[in-house]
């Protein structure tokens, strides 16, 4: 059943993060010979290279939140292959004003982008997109967990 996007109320919004893990999709994106990166604009992780992802809509189910999260953030749907496995998540900090850490439940997929000659216009929460290369050295550890699972 596709999901349907009802804008969260910021209190209910506040109130979720302060007590429930959040159930998410994180797409790790192979292009060119390496992973496709966007340093993220927005806590958590701010300023950090980072792969795509989101939360869940209701109804939604992980790989429909996959093919939704590509097109939010990279603006270029995605081929999903393998599913790298299930993380946790966790952050002292959150975006929320007095919610003081953020706890994801995340399911990765290893993916590539469907066309050949993308134009890569993703969304506000990155100021740059780009392809690392490996050996991958310096990144933020939930990416690395990924990057270790491939």
């Amino acid at each position: 059943m596709p999901a349907e996007e009802k804008p969260i109320p910021p209190s209910e919004w506040q109130a979720i993060v302060e007590n429930v893990p959040l159930v998410s999709v994180d797409i790790v994106v192979e292009r060119d010979g390496g992973i496709l990166l966007g340093k993220r604009e927005n806590e958590p992780a701010k300023g950090e290279w980072f792969v795509p992802g989101g939360t869940l809509l209701k109804n939604e189910a992980r790989t429909e939140a996959a093919h939704r999260v590509a097109k939010e953030e990279l603006g270029e749907p995605v081929v999903i292959g393998e599913c790298l496995g299930t993380y946790e998540h966790f952050y002292d900090i959150s975006e929320i004003e007095g919610v003081d850490s953020k706890h994801y439940v995340a399911t990765a997929y290893r993916c590539h982008l469907e066309h050949d000659n993308p134009d890569l216009s993703g969304d506000d929460q990155y100021s740059a997109l780009d392809v690392f290369q490996p050996p991958f050295n310096d990144l933020h550890p939930y990416v690395e967990q990924h990057l270790d699972d491939l």
